[in-house]
């Protein structure tokens, strides 16, 4: 059996971070959306409010789980018997800083990374642009799930 993490701050969640984890569900037996704690950063949904919009969002995979936590993720892969890293790659851009965090995890314990590419239609979609057009009253509806953009409109109101 073979238990993944897709790892992220996920504030919020977007249509691409569930692009990739609808297609880790295909190809894993488990999959675990870990959402990060920064205690040094404030994001705009609490650490609670993102474990429930991804719990409704992966509500219809039931080989998927949610979970939190601080510090190191290898850390977290080997508390909770991880085998592997999934990420998702929108850009040239983003293998360069993965590749290299992929490459510090590797040198740090036996997790392996692997890099799934996200769909075209999502490829430049990322949580900091949707909250910043949702902010400024711009439509997001695409771009996440409708509960989603229910929830940013209620934070920007």
């Amino acid at each position: 059996m073979t238990k993944v993490v897709c790892p992220g701050s996920f504030d919020p969640v977007t249509n691409g971070h569930l692009d990739i984890v609808n297609r880790a569900s295909r190809l894993f037996d488990e999959v675990v959306v870990a959402v990060l704690v920064n205690e040094s950063k404030t994001g705009l949904f609490t650490v609670e409010e993102r474990l429930d919009l991804l719990d409704r969002a992966t509500e219809h995979l039931p080989n998927v789980s949610t979970a939190s936590f601080t510090g190191l993720l290898v850390d977290f892969c080997t508390t909770h018997g991880v085998d592997a890293i999934v990420k998702g790659l929108r850009a040239v851009t983003d293998f360069d800083y993965e590749l290299q965090m992929a490459q510090m995890n590797g040198s740090l314990t036996e997790v392996d990374t692997l890099f799934i590419p996200t769909t075209p239609e999502y490829s430049f979609l990322a949580s900091s642009l949707v909250k910043e057009v949702a902010k400024h009253g711009g439509d997001v509806s695409a771009l996440v799930p409708d509960f989603v953009d229910a929830e940013l409109k209620a934070k920007y109101a």
